[in-house]
């Protein structure tokens, strides 16, 4: 990465870390994606209940291999049949620590995530003892409006397209509701039975301090 621009990001940041931790949430940096595995370890106890959401981020990270180590007491979403995955979900909410990704996170230290099945938005919110989020710097944007567009433009299509959904985003690559130039959170216009935007979850100042921690890897990761 050139210098300069490697510069940049890093006091973009290091803006974002400041007010993280002003908002009671415990922050690390990783380098690159492979020094992530190292923060976790540290963050964890042998034995814990762990688990964790759908991400890619988390994936590019190695999280759910590690996880898999036999270290730990590990709700896998992979090993079970569609049937069980509610009664998978409902067991998360006692894990000893959940993993996840942001859609974005803000300068001033908000994260900001938009769900579908919304069982991970309801883990970051209450349940898990400790949330574990991770997030490359690409996640980081200046405020909630762009937060919002950018989960409308960059996070919500490539994700429809992964998961395969027959939503709007996917047929055209961006949120239904920018052509109509709405600014505002919702996705009107979206009446898929595929719609992964249902739900939304802004995490601002927390009054359980450090339950919520934040690593984010100076890497374009996820979406």
């Amino acid at each position: 990465m050139d210098k300069n621009i490697e510069s940049i990001i890093l006091k973009r940041i290091n803006r974002t870390a400041e007010n993280l931790r002003k908002n009671n949430m415990e922050f690390h940096y990783a380098a690159t994606k492979e020094d992530v595995v190292g923060i976790v370890e540290n963050l964890l106890n042998k034995g814990d209940v762990v688990t964790h959401g759908g991400s890619v981020t988390l994936k590019q990270c190695n999280i759910p291999d590690l996880l898999n180590s036999g270290d730990y007491k590990y709700i896998d979403r992979s090993a079970v049949s569609e049937d069980k995955l509610e009664q998978l979900y409902r067991a998360s909410f006692s894990a000893d620590a959940y993993f996840t990704s942001a859609n974005a996170i803000t300068e001033d230290g908000i994260l900001y995530n938009v769900d579908g099945n919304s069982n991970r938005i309801a883990a970051i919110a209450y349940g898990p003892k400790s949330v574990i989020v991770v997030a490359g710097y690409n996640k980081i944007v200046k405020n909630l409006d762009e937060a919002v567009m950018r989960v409308k433009r960059e996070a919500a299509p490539p994700n429809c397209e992964r998961l395969n959904k027959a939503t709007p985003c996917y047929n055209t690559g961006e949120c239904i509701s920018i052509k109509d130039n709405n600014k505002g959170i919702m996705c009107d216009g979206c009446a898929s039975d595929d719609r992964i935007c249902c739900n939304y979850l802004v995490s601002a100042y927390q009054r359980h301090k450090n339950r919520i921690k934040v690593i984010i890897v100076g890497e374009t990761l996820g979406y």
